[in-house]
């Protein structure tokens, strides 16, 4: 064999497609691809789950101290930040059925109304027969707690709000409860007109939205102005055709 057919064989099988060829391990760099998607997935959990959540809570905590709470309200429907001494939120609505009191608007949440927990709309759609009895129920049951009013019903009063939630209802459906109210407290539809006008915000930003009426902090004021039942010897001579003008 000459030496030329010798150094033809050596280039052979160190060519690239050579017998003799001998590949570098691949598993080294997966590990290195595993070994940075586990830093960057550490990193991020610990910065967006851990870091973040509690610098912005610390931060809400100094600047907005109520609201961070959870905006909670007492008895005397003024602002706290202890929970024993709270009687709800001022941005989650509570249930009220009693005549003597305003109703909110209706709540879809289950298993209970205005259940933070579970907050959600009914989801049915305008021709559905389920949300149709619905309504037909709470047309009922406000004429039944109020015979006689045969004013139309303000829409929010009948139909619950995508979250379930909504502490507010219009001044329009505060309006319409106000001669049963009157009448069961003994006071003058003029006098629940300025309660109202005391927990009724304007539009946001003064354009986005109507006008509302908080109903914890407003049912909150009427237990304070005139509790029920109303004490004995109250005149409500004066109330018993208390209309709306």
């Amino acid at each position: 064999m000459s030496a030329t057919d010798g150094s033809a064989h050596a280039d052979e099988s160190n060519s690239p497609g050579g017998r003799g060829q001998t590949k570098p391990p691949r598993c080294g760099g997966f590990l290195t691809m595993l070994r940075a998607a586990l830093v960057l997935l550490t990193f991020c959990t610990v910065l967006t789950g851990i870091v973040y959540p509690l610098a912005i809570t610390g931060i809400a905590r100094v600047l907005f101290p109520w609201q961070a709470a959870g905006s909670l309200i007492n008895r005397k429907g003024q602002p706290t930040l202890h929970r024993r001494s709270a009687i709800g939120s001022a941005q989650i609505g509570q249930y009220f059925n009693q005549p003597w009191y305003f109703w909110p608007r209706p709540s879809a949440t289950s298993p209970v109304p205005y259940n933070a927990a579970a907050s959600g709309g009914s989801n049915l759609g305008p021709t559905n027969p389920t949300l149709i009895a619905h309504i037909k129920q709470r047309v009922q049951a406000l004429r039944n707690a109020d015979i006689g009013n045969s004013a139309p019903i303000p829409v929010d009063l009948l139909t619950s709000s995508a979250s379930g939630l909504d502490p507010d209802e219009s001044v329009a459906a505060a309006y319409y409860q106000i001669p049963r109210i009157a009448r069961l407290r003994r006071m003058s539809p003029r006098r629940l007109k300025k309660l109202i006008a005391r927990y009724t915000s304007g539009p946001q930003f003064g354009l986005l939205g109507e006008k509302v009426v908080n109903v914890l902090e407003l049912n909150l004021a009427l237990d304070r102005a005139a509790p029920y039942p109303p004490a004995p010897g109250a005149s409500f001579n004066h109330l018993r055709r208390a209309t709306v003008r």
